[in-house]
């Protein structure tokens, strides 16, 4: 949009009739009109609402709640049901301890209760119960999420299938595995074999997966990214039957689904392969990081990767119970889960437990994104979690110790196996992601990584350098005293998490606050400048224009005009990006990961459709989401064909100069403004801002500075014109200017181009004296049009586009379009987007509708964030507080 900023003049100085006349402003833009001075055609709000009136509102949204339960109801039968079963049984068998130890032995499923009792209904009536409260909250909305979402997309009655042969196979498949590992003397079996399952999640993950088949290509990759990296961290880090009868359903799931599936949509345009590789790395790599934290909150550590998990935890043994080292043959599951550490606990060890996973969830979310910087961090995490695991568990020789391989024939090989994976599993996780580095294209910017390198090492030198020394100073704070070789000797333990140190002998301990603070502090800031550089280095992306970039864009301006906002590229904080052939520019920015398009491609017709596909394949490299914004009716065929989602964002206002007159009774305030300005002897004067002379070049200034000031909100940006875009040469102006050379008000007009001749100007700054004359603005408007009207090759002026206030009244549509409308009646207090519209409307213009296209209709939150960041750039706290108190007038 663009950006005539809305400058409302105090209520004292407005006229009912002629509110719209303080308008000095833009789509989207500016102050909240005063509440005492209603626009026209609006009735005036009350201050305060009268009670009968909150009562009946009140009443309205209960019954709106009510009527949304319903269609909910309606659409969804399956999974309301559902949901209210599993109310209902947790209800009655217990809501916050679960159900009691004979309903579990009854209706639970497993080993025993099948085959050892012959409850051979268990494996169906298990996924009516939870184990307490918390599952509950989980289960209910995952069966309004998970179900609800399955329903919607295949049906009810394939979803009930899907349920019931998914909590039948699931469990059944796994207890047909388990049979057979019980009979042939397996661990994992016979550990678990007196475990019962009551799981409602089976069957929704399997339906879930069953559904993915029926949605479209986003989607279905992430309910299967998704779903199926959830079962297997959980087969892996937890490891209980009801794990594997959850993984095993998804994977029915699958195959149901695909006996199911419909014909494949294809559309021109789809995310690329290398976006589809990139997400499933970053999947693994989110699994690595939060498996642990499954294993430290599972009741019981059966998982192939539960050693692993159980390095990264914390445990604070009771004095006495530190254990000598196990040899790798003498092991035992006992042996694994108690050894422990006799150290003190405290913020220091966790940290250094903890920043190490948050460090691999950041490098997880840069892998998505493409990130070059995070493929590397994450290849150095899980290599040094793969060799201090096996140090640990004594697959490495120690330092100073004979090594001796001990195997045992027969004799806890199942543990010895495990414990190989869980060091070989973060291995094969860098060594996949090496492999695979050329789908990470996206470097930092110069010198960041190279200076994140330079940090952690110069930090790790530092902290070192630091305890070395003030350890040795505090020699006496330590039990027994310290000398510099058991300084040098401890070192490296500060810095590595303490489950890693569980079967190392602790040589000495602090005895005091302040010797605690050095001993435990140093890892922990190590790893805080370690995660806070990570982040900082995935922000920094490096992509941006060459230096002949602004002039080759302007050639492009001047040969195909960009359409009526299409000089809007050319402002500063935008990103520039060409095709490979350079005759189509796309400008742009890049907020919070979503790519916005400032306003449509520049460039030939004929490579349209292909300039919007590439860059979308380029913000697809980078992990953005494309957005193109500010779009007119000619682009919805490109996007139409490439299957992307548009919404309306505003309404164009277009004059037509040739047609232009003012004769007649709707142009009534029209001609009143024109002969008050004669009367008060001001006159139009168009110029640039290069012609101005000192005096008026300060004037536009203080009015503009003098706007900014009365307002409570700051000026908005993006497509929003200010001073700075009224310094380019091309940018015209008209200005109000009396006798005496006072200036009372300003418009900018943005110029577009064809075949190098200008074809239109769209008014972009408007601002006006708070004492200036009534209708200034609409007067200075009229000149312009009478202006070009003289001008044959002007085919139109735009007033710009007023957003969240279209002119045809509500919108129809689906949710998103709701939310638009909303949103514009909500918003009308603060920046007025209807009064602007109204303004608009005395002038008799045509309206183009203008919207946005983008491809995943699940970010629109996201879009919606980054849009309001785009234009609020700066907004403080106190301004959040003077917006939400404006929405609530």
């Amino acid at each position: 949009m663009t950006s005539e900023q809305m400058a409302h003049e105090p209520a004292k100085r407005i006229r009912a009739p002629e509110r719209a006349e303080t308008l000095s402003a833009p789509a989207a833009a500016a102050a909240a009109p005063t509440p005492t001075a209603p626009a026209p055609d609006r009735p005036v709000r009350p201050e305060r609402m009268p009670t009968a009136s909150a009562t009946a509102r009140g009443s309205f949204r209960v019954r709106s709640a009510l009527a949304g339960l319903h269609r909910l109801g309606s659409n969804r039968p399956f999974a309301v049901a559902l949901a209210s079963v599993l109310l209902l049984v947790a209800l009655v068998s217990g809501v916050i301890s679960g159900p009691s130890r004979g309903i579990r032995l009854f209706f639970g499923t497993g080993y025993e209760s099948v085959i050892d009792r012959g409850h051979w209904w268990s494996p169906l009536t298990s996924v009516f119960f939870v184990d307490n409260g918390a599952e509950l909250l989980l289960a209910l909305a995952g069966a309004l999420v998970l179900l609800g979402f399955a329903e919607r997309l295949m049906g009810t009655r394939r979803t009930v299938i899907a349920f019931l042969i998914t909590s039948i196979l699931g469990a059944g498949i796994g207890l047909g595995a388990q049979y057979l590992g019980v009979a042939g003397g397996e661990m994992w079996s016979r550990g678990v074999s007196e475990l019962w399952a009551t799981d409602p999640f089976t069957p929704m993950f399997g339906s879930a997966v069953a559904a993915s088949y029926f949605a479209g290509p986003l989607w279905r990759r992430r309910i299967r990214v998704l779903g199926l990296s959830t079962v297997l961290v959980l087969v892996l880090y937890s490891g209980q039957p009801s794990d594997l009868y959850r993984l095993l359903a998804a994977v029915v799931g699958l195959g149901v689904g695909w006996l199911w599936r419909p014909p494949l949509r294809v559309t021109s345009w789809r995310r690329s392969s290398d976006h589809e590789t990139r997400t499933l790395l970053a999947a693994i790599v989110g699994m690595v990081a939060v498996g642990p934290v499954i294993t430290i909150f599972s009741g019981a550590r059966f998982g192939l990767l539960a050693p692993l998990g159980m390095l990264l935890t914390q445990d604070v043994p009771t004095a006495g119970e530190v254990v000598d080292r196990c040899l790798l043959g003498d092991i035992t599951r006992q042996c694994v889960q108690e050894l422990s550490l006799e150290r003190i606990g405290g913020a220091g060890p966790v940290l250094v437990s903890l920043l190490p996973l948050l460090t691999l969830v950041v490098a997880a979310f840069g892998l998505a994104r493409g990130r070059r910087f995070a493929a590397w961090l994450a290849i150095t995490i899980n290599t040094g979690l793969a060799l201090l695991a096996a140090w640990y568990y004594g697959l490495l020789p120690i330092s100073g110790q004979d090594y001796v391989w001990q195997w045992h024939s027969g004799r806890y090989w199942e543990v010895t196996l495990i414990l190989v994976v869980s060091v070989l599993v973060p291995l094969a996780v860098a060594l996949v992601i090496l492999g695979h580095l050329r789908r990470f294209p996206v470097a930092s910017r110069a010198g960041v990584r190279r200076r994140f390198v330079l940090v952690t090492f110069g930090s790790l030198t530092a902290l070192a350098t630091f305890y070395i020394g003030i350890g040795w100073l505090l020699r006496a704070h330590f039990r027994p005293a310290v000398t510099l070789l058991d300084l040098l000797a401890d070192l490296p333990e500060r810095f590595i998490p303490v489950g890693f140190l569980r079967l190392e002998r602790v040589s000495f301990l602090p005895a005091d606050p302040l010797a605690t603070a050095l001993y435990d502090g140093v890892g922990a800031a190590f790893w805080i400048v370690v995660f806070v550089g990570a982040i900082l280095c995935l922000r920094s992306a490096s992509v941006g224009p060459t230096a002949d970039a602004p002039g080759q864009l302007r050639t492009l301006l001047a040969d195909h005009g960009g359409g009526s906002l299409g000089f809007m590229t050319t402002w500063t904080g935008n990103s520039l990006w060409f095709t490979a052939s350079g005759r189509t520019a796309i400008a742009y920015r890049v907020v919070n990961g979503i790519a916005i398009t400032t306003s449509e491609p520049v460039g030939p017709p004929s490579e349209a459709a292909e300039a919007v596909a590439f860059f979308a394949r380029m913000c697809d490299d980078h992990g953005w989401v494309p957005v193109f914004y500010s779009l007119h009716e000619s682009w919805h065929p490109v996007f139409n064909a490439m299957g992307w989602h548009t919404m309306q964002v505003g309404e164009e206002t277009l004059l037509n100069p040739s047609g232009w007159s003012t004769t007649g009774k709707k142009w009534q305030d029209i001609r009143s403004s024109v002969n008050r300005a004669d009367r008060a002897g001001v006159r139009a004067v168009w110029t640039s801002y290069r012609a101005l002379s000192l005096a008026q070049a300060a004037q536009i200034a203080e009015i503009s500075e003098q706007w900014v000031q009365e307002k409570e909100l700051p000026e908005l940006g993006f497509t929003l014109g200010g001073l700075d875009e009224l310094r380019d040469p091309a940018v015209r102006l008209m200005l109000a200017v009396d006798d005496a050379e006072r200036v009372h008000a300003v418009t900018s007009w943005l110029p577009t181009y064809r075949d190098g001749e200008i074809v239109g100007y769209t008014l972009d700054f408007m601002r006006r004296r708070p004492d200036s004359i009534n209708g200034v603005m609409e007067f200075l408007i009229a000149q312009t049009a009478e202006r070009m009207q003289q001008s044959t090759q002007i085919e139109f002026l735009s007033l710009s586009i007023a957003p969240l206030a279209p002119a045809a009244g509500p919108r129809q549509g689906g949710v998103a379009d709701r939310l638009l409308e909303y949103l514009g009646r909500t918003l009308e207090p603060v920046y007025g987007f209807r009064s602007l519209l109204a303004f608009k409307r005395k002038f008799q213009p045509e309206f183009a509708p203008v919207f946005m296209a983008f491809p995943d209709p699940v970010a629109l939150p996201e879009i919606g964030f980054a849009l309001a960041r785009a234009y609020l750039p700066s907004l403080s706290m106190r301004e959040v507080v003077t917006l939400m108190r404006g929405l609530s007038q």
